[in-house]
């Protein structure tokens, strides 16, 4: 099996430290097993993501040595895989329709009978079920709402351990444990974008091959959402390896908004690729 991982930033601001070390530590995983490195565009979000930012990421990229193998794929152009995948959850009476704003989501998570403080999964708070029996799920699937999916009856659905592999810190087999306490009802269809990140990538990593995803440990939360949707749609399950995050002075992980550490920066004040890797604590390209 060949070894196929990839790089999947948002054009919505410029790549940092942390992104750097995100992509060089992927690159050279896949460089070592002689597999391939994809490059993918989560530009989903239309209302952030900038042509302006996009090239900035092939301009990165490339100074910090990171080649890339095959076309780079643009997720604003693989709406139709995404529909179609709804479709399919649609179909087994698994989405819902949910009218929800932010605050009504808020105001009923602390709602007396609830009981507790409110409890937060991958997406933040996880949902209460407010809309979960509101709307009916005949017919077909409606388009430009919002659409969640009905948990419980997923997770009836499968029939399998919900189970991935991990490599690296806490390398050896995950068992996805307490879904319906650590992640609930998760929105996979939003009205401006038509589809999600939980959705979407699912969907584009099993297009590409992908076999081994590599990603920051921010992340790790959302791998369990990841393994049930590649249940539902039939999907396989990559190994996952989430890496330790590039923190600041504070301790704080890095975000677009930390424009001091953007890779254009340093590479403007006459830093080396090798500058970059030693940085984040890699090795020197060879």
């Amino acid at each position: 099996m060949t070894f196929v991982t990839r790089f999947a930033p948002s054009p919505t601001g410029p790549l940092h430290l942390g992104h750097a070390y995100s992509a060089m530590l992927a690159h050279d995983m896949a460089r070592a097993e002689s597999g391939d490195f994809l490059l993918r565009i989560e530009d989903i979000d239309k209302s952030r993501a900038r042509t302006h930012w996009e090239n900035q990421i092939y301009d990165d990229l490339r100074w910090l040595g990171v080649t890339w193998d095959g076309p780079v794929i643009r997720q604003s152009e693989n709406t139709a895989a995404y529909s179609h995948a709804l479709d399919v959850l649609w179909n087994k009476g698994l989405l819902y329709q949910c009218d929800c704003k932010r605050r009504d989501i808020l105001d009923a998570a602390q709602a007396p009978q609830e009981g507790g403080a409110p409890t937060h999964g991958p997406d933040g708070l996880i949902y209460p079920g407010t809309c979960r029996h509101t709307h009916p799920r005949i017919g077909p699937r409606p388009e430009t709402v919002a659409l969640r999916l009905d948990l419980s009856a997923a997770i009836a659905q499968i029939e399998t351990p919900l189970t991935y592999s991990e490599t690296g810190k806490n390398e050896g087999q995950i068992q996805v444990t307490n879904p319906m306490q650590t992640i609930g009802d998760i929105v996979l269809a939003r009205r401006d974008m038509g589809t999600s990140y939980h959705l979407s990538v699912v969907v584009d990593d099993a297009a590409q091959g992908v076999t081994h995803i590599i990603r920051g440990a921010d992340l790790a939360e959302a791998t369990g959402i990841h393994v049930i949707l590649q249940h539902l749609l039939d999907l396989p399950t990559p190994i996952y390896h989430h890496h330790r995050l590039i923190r600041d002075e504070a301790g704080n992980r890095l975000a677009k908004r930390d424009d001091a550490r953007a890779i254009s920066k340093y590479k403007a004040e006459g830093a080396t690729p090798n500058d970059i890797r030693r940085l984040v604590g890699l090795p020197p390209a060879p």
